[in-house]
């Protein structure tokens, strides 16, 4: 099924009509457009910064390796469609290798309860296979392999962090870390449960299940994260300064591209609702408004550790979806990666409610944006309040999305405590 995956998406690339998804808002985002990049790579080979137009906001580091694919002729589409296509895949791979991880943690823990016996808990050693199809069949993965952007580097770098911590390789998981924080900044809020993956283990039942308490807190996993975050972040910042070279420096890089993030200067439509708040709102409350969209993401930080550090995977799902719901550029790449780790907890959430309302409400989203983009932006016939309503039930779903999961979750573990009492 994987491989078929592939050969799907490689069967799409020669589709003899040009589908033209690079141009997509829904797709392409100021930050992750290859066409953006294209810009910067010329004008840094012209001996410019990358920066001085107004196009490119991302990072130095993709310039030497992705614009070659895309400005020299001699690298045909399918060529350049396959880094992509490798990307996905690996992705898939180690999201596969998460889910056999949570299935050994989660027989164990139930093996200490003395509940593996017990049939309507529902373990799936499947589930590692089920979330990685789900990753590679998902229509939004493929759309976004297919869709000349870089959010598939950017859902990489942030599966392979929550792997390398799954598996306590602390060089790994910083790695993943910084570089996923460093190509678009939200990812840093996952340093919550990659340090609780580090230091406590895998997901398990709350520890007051246990009649002895055998998670204890391991400092040393986490203070070999922090010293190979700090090693790879000046690694990376060297090479971002050599890269920028005589052509700029590191104060222009912070401002045009975690700036560019963080003051939400292009309001370019999409699939998020920021876009269109900051186009209606007084220029006198933009820079309240900014701190409060900003703030509201680092608010739900610390409650849902609280509440969820005994299943520090799921918790760095529910980040990625929250993260996905408010950044200022979202996409549906983003979409796609919490959709496909989603898959890795299917039997803890299967009595989750409205997933069918849920299910057809995105199949409803995807289907009517592009729809009403068209109506709004080439045939005329429709205003910008058109699109935004398609934003607006997108943010609804991913609202519902995320309460759901986490009340299921709770449930979960609120029917292990029945079941493990005596």
């Amino acid at each position: 099924m994987a491989a078929a995956a592939v050969v799907f998406r490689l069967a799409l690339v020669f589709f003899p009509g040009d589908l033209n998804l690079g141009s997509r808002p829904e797709v392409a985002t100021p930050l992750s457009s290859l066409r953006r990049l294209a810009e910067g790579y010329w004008l840094k080979q012209t001996s410019l910064s990358p920066y001085a137009g107004s196009m490119y906001h991302g990072s130095p580091l993709l310039l030497p390796v992705l614009g070659p694919l895309i400005v020299n002729r001699y690298f045909i589409l399918p060529q350049r469609i396959l880094l992509f296509v490798i990307v996905d895949f690996i992705s898939a791979i180690l999201i596969r290798a998460i889910g056999q991880k949570l299935f050994v943690s989660n027989r164990q823990s139930m093996n200490s309860l003395k509940l593996s016996g017990k049939k309507k808990l529902g373990m799936n050693e499947n589930a590692g296979d089920v979330a990685s199809l789900i990753y590679l069949w998902n229509p939004l993965t493929i759309v976004t392999c297919l869709g000349s952007c870089t959010t598939p580097i950017d859902n990489f770098m942030v599966i392979l962090t929550i792997y390398g911590a799954c598996s306590r390789i602390a060089p790994l998981a910083a790695f993943g870390y910084v570089m996923a924080t460093h190509l678009s900044l939200y990812p840093a809020i996952l340093i919550v449960p990659v340090i609780l993956l580090l230091g406590h283990g895998l997901d398990a039942p709350p520890s007051k299940f246990f009649t002895r308490n055998t998670r204890s807190f391991s400092w040393k996993p986490v203070i070999y994260f922090i010293i190979w975050a700090i090693i790879w972040t000046c690694y990376a910042l060297l090479l971002c300064s050599i890269s920028l070279k005589g052509v700029g420096g590191l104060n222009e890089m912070f401002k045009k591209t975690y700036g560019f993030i963080l003051t939400v200067e292009d309001l370019t439509p999409n699939i998020g609702v920021l876009w269109y708040f900051f186009a209606e709102v007084f220029e006198f409350f933009r820079d309240f408004f900014l701190i409060v969209f900003h703030v509201n993401i680092l608010f739900m930080v610390l409650p849902l550790a609280i509440r969820l550090k005994h299943r520090p995977c799921f918790l760095a799902f529910v980040y990625v979806a929250i993260v996905a719901m408010l950044k200022s550029y979202p996409s549906v790449g983003d979409s796609a990666l919490y959709l496909g780790l989603l898959g890795l907890f299917a039997s803890e959430l299967a009595d989750m409610q409205f997933s069918f309302f849920l299910f057809f409400g995105y199949i409803g989203v995807t289907l009517l944006s592009p729809v009403m983009h068209n109506l709004w932006i080439w045939r005329g016939t429709g205003n910008a309040n058109f699109y935004f309503a398609t934003g607006l039930a997108y943010a609804c779903l991913q609202t519902v999305l995320v309460v759901e999961s986490v009340s299921s979750m709770l449930k979960h573990d609120r029917m292990l405590k029945k079941l493990a009492s005596p």
